[in-house]
């Protein structure tokens, strides 16, 4: 009897061994495939991935380093939401792979086929530019910046440690009050006083979970560490809430602006 088998491409990943983005995105590649190999569109929809459809295909092609944000919805809502995996553990272990791959090695030496893109494209701008046309090019998922701002006060720094309360995506009713809780510490030299974090953008629907706009810090020495409360009112409808909080002194301004800053993120279930 003759073995009928399905025939057609074989899906294959990243090659791991073409520099250390392309070993990361196969490796995403890989916990994709563990999961069930969702479509992109299923990630979103229905499991809950607060990045687009294109920013996750993006992450898991290899041609270049997703954002630390996409990297996290790609990994949390697989290796937490359908494997099951502690969140804590996961994101300290992807966060490890993602810095790594960050290293420049990869665009020390760049492909021999590379030079006359290059040459081309410095063309065409040039002819634009002379005709008074000026191109924006953009992208949806940019990346991580390689020099981040300053702290505005000189040896001022934090580091976050633990959420203590309501893990990444922690399942709360709708309509409800509850209670956020973050522990960082102060790694800086500079004494924390008359702190503040103050509520910042977003994704999902995150409007819709009402919160103060600023909470206050307790004031903190230099290696101590300090836990942050905030209170959330989850809305009426399911969704998702994920909202950043950043550090600013009485006044509202940014002292750490360089810092990726805390976050909360709520799936709110009927």
């Amino acid at each position: 009897m003759t073995d009928v088998r399905r025939r057609g491409r074989v899906a294959k990943g990243p090659d791991p061994a073409a520099g250390p983005v392309a070993e990361f995105a196969h490796r995403l590649w890989e916990l994709k495939r563990a999961a069930g190999d969702p479509s992109y569109d299923r990630m979103r929809d229905e499991l809950g991935a607060l990045a687009s459809k294109s920013a996750l295909s993006a992450a898991a092609r290899g041609t270049r380093l997703p954002s630390w944000d996409t990297t996290w919805e790609f990994v949390r809502v697989l290796a937490v939401g359908v494997l099951g995996e502690d969140a804590e553990r996961v994101r300290h272990e992807w966060r490890g792979r993602w810095e790594r791959a960050q290293s420049p090695v990869e665009e020390a030496v760049p492909p021999p086929r590379s030079r006359w893109p290059v040459v081309a494209v410095a063309a065409v701008v040039a002819v634009l530019l002379a005709g008074g046309l000026v191109l924006v090019f953009t992208q949806e998922d940019p990346p991580e910046q390689a020099t981040p701002a300053a702290p505005i006060v000189d040896g001022d720094a934090s580091e976050y440690v633990s959420d203590v309360t309501l893990p990444d995506g922690a399942r709360v009713p709708t309509d409800t009050q509850v209670i956020k809780t973050w522990e960082i510490r102060n790694s800086g030299s500079v004494p924390w006083v008359g702190r503040v974090l103050r509520r910042e953008g977003g994704f999902g629907n995150p409007d819709e979970c009402v919160t103060p706009p600023r909470v206050p810090v307790p004031d903190t020495a230099p290696g101590q560490t300090v836990r942050i409360s905030v209170d959330v009112r989850t809305p009426s409808r399911p969704g998702h809430c994920h909202v950043y909080w950043k550090l600013a002194d009485a006044q509202g301004r940014l002292l750490l602006p360089g810092n990726r800053g805390l976050y909360f993120l709520l799936t709110v279930v009927g």
